[in-house]
Formats: structure tokens, sequence, C-alpha cells
């Protein structure tokens, strides 16, 4: 059953905050395929996606009295899988935030081949972005962080925030061209 009403997500907050098996169960189909594709933005494979995804679906039934009616209630869901997604990424990380990788220049003349693309092929490259860059990419990029809120998040400069993005462009522009060439060799 549909529920896309702002009276209806009323209804499944309120069932929800009652604790009632039914509401929680169409507050998580709604939301599952959405917040699916947040986490998998930010994580290595589809099933660390899916540990995200749980972890921050616990998180959003414990601070659910914490949602103010009336304001985005897929807003306020999607900020929690992207905090979810840095905390556990802060938990797992083996490498350090910054990498160092030489930055290439822009190759300018180039097709847009990003158009071209399907959103499982753009998916599949910034899974392979280390983890500092996919972080930042994600947040800025995607989910429309500022420097200063990513900054905040990840508790560095903003500075550090903008050269992350950066690399991070310059990164997938090598991993689009690698495909091209694949693709075209």
């Amino acid at each position: 059953m549909p529920y896309g009403h702002p009276e209806d997500e009323k209804k499944i907050v309120e069932g929800c905050l009652r604790g009632e098996p039914r509401w929680q169960k169409i507050l998580f189909e709604k939301y599952y395929g959405k917040m699916l594709a947040v986490c998998q933005r930010y994580s290595k494979n589809r099933d660390e996606a899916r540990d995200i995804l749980q972890e921050g679906f616990i998180k959003v039934f414990q601070k659910l009295n914490q949602y103010s009616i009336g304001s985005s209630f897929e807003g306020w869901i999607r900020r929690i899988m992207v905090n979810t997604a840095i905390d556990f990424y802060r938990k797992s990380a083996t490498e350090p935030l910054m990498s160092d990788i030489d930055i290439a220049g822009y190759v300018p003349g180039h097709h847009d081949v990003v158009s071209d693309m399907s959103y499982d092929e753009l998916i599949g490259l910034m899974q392979h972005l280390p983890a500092g860059y996919k972080i930042v990419f994600n947040m800025y990029a995607i989910e429309g962080y500022s420097h200063k809120e990513i900054a905040e998040a990840l508790n560095y400069s903003e500075g550090t925030s903008k050269s992350q993005l950066a690399k991070a462009r310059v990164y997938m522009q090598k991993l689009i061209s690698s495909k091209l060439t694949s693709q075209n060799g």
C-alpha cells in the first residue's frame, strides 16, 4: 500500500512511536530501496551497504521521537543513513582518510561519457574510489553538503574537504577513462 501523502507519513511515524510492528514494517519497506542506494554510495559493496542500512534503520527507530512532524521525513532518514555510513567508515577505516594519489589534469575535449552511463555503472565506479574520496564526493556532489558541513562531520578543515573532492573527481575521470579504454580496446 503506497504511503506518499504527508498525513500518511504522520500515521506511519505515530504508529512506529507506539511501537506497532505493522507501521515499522511499512516505514522500512517504504524507504528500504532509496536508503539502500544511499548506503551503497558510501560502501565498498552491497553487503556492507546492507550492514549500514540495518544500523541506520535501528537509529531511525531509536530516534524517531526526535523527528519533527511536518519536516521532510525522507530527508531526516537520509541524514541518519549518511551519518551512519560516516560512523561505519570511521570504525572500520584501515586506510587514512586522506590518500596520496597523484593529481592528474583535466583532459579537455572528452565526450561526456557520464551521461551515457547507467546509475549502476556510476555507483560501481564510485565504489573503487578510496574511502576518504568516496565520502567527500558523496556528501558534496550527491547529498548536497557544503564543504563546511563535511569538514565538521569528518573533523577536518574545509580546505581538506575541497582537496579530497578535487582528487575524487580526478580519480573518477581516470576510472571512466580506463573503462572507456577497455570497452574500445
